[in-house]
């Protein structure tokens, strides 16, 4: 086990050094302190593991120390110690956030399983913390990639939204990140500490989906050999994300709609209703008022749902993010595979910003990857791309022109792709030259160094590319 820091503070120095040698003993490293306002400045001021602190004290008392700590320094580990044990003083000190409690005489054996116990309960909090910090900024705003306004306004709609308990619909294509945007609600929240559980309700068939959702108890059907809890109840003060929504059967649309009016549910074959609080945001890749004028989507369920609606866009709308996508999963594959790839050539950028994406993001994502994982060269080239994107725009069947304006349209691509290639070889070779000092280059070519930087940003070459060259 690793040395533990901790603090004694006793005013008794037989008990103090009774302590330091037989917690010492066992590898860990312990401080002494005698009166009370020594050990609140101590604690105050350092950065101790588990605090062992007497109740009686000859300036402070115990309590009055834990009141001032809740207040000045909430979460410290402590284990309070007194000759004068009682029920009361040990309920009253916990609820002031002790976390044990030793009646004097304590053997060593005592002493040493309550401090190492609590010093394992502290790293686990402290671990789980840090976990969940993790999990959480993973899905802030700063790891969706886009400043397209159309992004920014979401993002300014999650801000306000995302603190209430409104239930959120979410609408867009297959592949437009409908899940993340979901995830950044939920950790913009105040139930971003619970649960936050995603269910797709077109992969489950609605016998299944409905003892999933609602949970049955012990024979309600052929199988049910015991009691299962259902996602409702797991979820409860958290967050429910019901992917593709559109796909729910009737008869489940009618029960989820009574959950979203009486926050109620009845478990499969029960006959009791159970309370839920959870928050629900539901998304779906389809037309859900189409679906209401035709009758297979209900008209109250869509009203309950849509309270506050966010319609994500299609990559092809937000054209300018997605070199900005492109770059990122570049950088995201490359760290998976080792891989030291620099960008794309201008060429090779064009035809992804050209192209359709009727996957959206999904497959932009799935189409670098595959880029990083075939890659020979430093930098993805249009060649390069041929087998993994499709463009748009075909220039004709089996690449020959049929109409004089195919041709011109062939003529203006060729010449504005060759340009491009030379205009970004031209900024790579002054770098070079100058050894990636900008401000030389620039001055070499005959250039001022603000246009020079922003063609070094057309084409995304930052000064070290120079270097790869040499």
């Amino acid at each position: 086990m690793e040395p533990i820091r901790t603090l004694v503070l006793d005013d008794e120095p037989v008990i103090c050094e009774a302590c330091r040698e037989c917690l010492a003993e066992r590898g860990h490293s312990v401080d002494t302190r005698l009166t009370g306002r020594e050990g609140l400045e101590a604690i105050l001021q350092g950065n101790y593991e588990v605090i062992l602190l007497d109740m009686k004290l000859p300036d402070l008392d115990g309590m009055e120390i834990l009141r001032t700590l809740r207040k000045e320094k909430p979460g410290e580990t402590i284990i309070v110690m007194t000759g004068y044990s009682t029920v009361k003083n040990a309920v009253d000190a916990i609820k002031l956030g002790a976390v044990d409690y030793l009646a004097k005489p304590f053997s060593d054996d005592e002493l040493v399983l309550s401090v190492e116990r609590a010093a394992d309960k502290r790293r686990l909090v402290l671990e789980n913390l840090a976990l969940k910090k993790e999990l959480l900024d993973r899905y802030r705003f700063s790891n969706i990639v886009g400043e397209d306004p159309m992004i920014l306004r979401i993002f300014e709609a999650i801000k306000k939204v995302g603190p209430t308990d409104s239930t959120v619909l979410l609408t867009g294509e297959s592949g437009t990140g409908k899940e993340l945007f979901a995830r950044a609600i939920y950790s913009h929240s105040s139930r971003s500490t619970k649960q936050f559980i995603p269910v797709d309700c077109s992969t489950l068939s609605p016998g299944l989906l409905e003892s999933e959702l609602f949970g049955h108890i012990k024979g309600a059907f052929t199988g049910a050999i015991q009691d299962k809890i259902g996602i409702f109840e797991v979820a409860n003060e958290g967050t429910l994300f019901l992917d593709d929504i559109a796909n729910l059967t009737p008869e489940m649309q009618a029960k989820l709609l009574r959950v979203l009016e009486t926050r109620e549910y009845k478990p499969v074959g029960s006959t009791q209703f159970k309370k839920t609080n959870v928050r629900i945001i539901a998304a779906t890749n389809k037309d859900l008022r189409g679906m209401v004028r035709e009758g297979s989507f209900r008209e109250d369920l869509f009203y309950r749902l849509n309270v506050f609606p966010l319609t994500l866009p299609p990559l092809r709308e937000r054209k300018d993010d997605i070199p900005r996508l492109a770059y990122h999963f570049l950088r995201v594959f490359c760290r998976k595979t080792g891989k030291r790839i620099n960008g794309f050539t201008a060429e090779a950028l064009e035809e992804l910003v050209n192209n359709d994406w009727p996957g959206n993001v999904r497959q932009l994502k799935n189409v670098v990857e595959r880029l990083v994982i075939m890659a020979d060269q430093s930098v993805v080239s249009l060649p390069d791309m041929i087998s993994h994107v499709h463009s748009r725009r075909p220039l004709a069947p089996e690449g020959v022109p049929t109409t004089l304006e195919q041709l011109k349209q062939i003529r203006r691509t060729l010449l504005k792709g060759t340009f491009a290639g030379i205009e970004r070889e031209f900024l790579v070779r002054a770098l070079k030259e100058s050894g990636g000092n900008i401000t030389l280059a620039a001055s070499k070519v005959g250039m001022q160094r603000s246009n020079f930087s922003t063609l070094m940003k057309k084409h995304h070459i930052s000064p070290t590319d120079s270097a790869e060259k040499r």
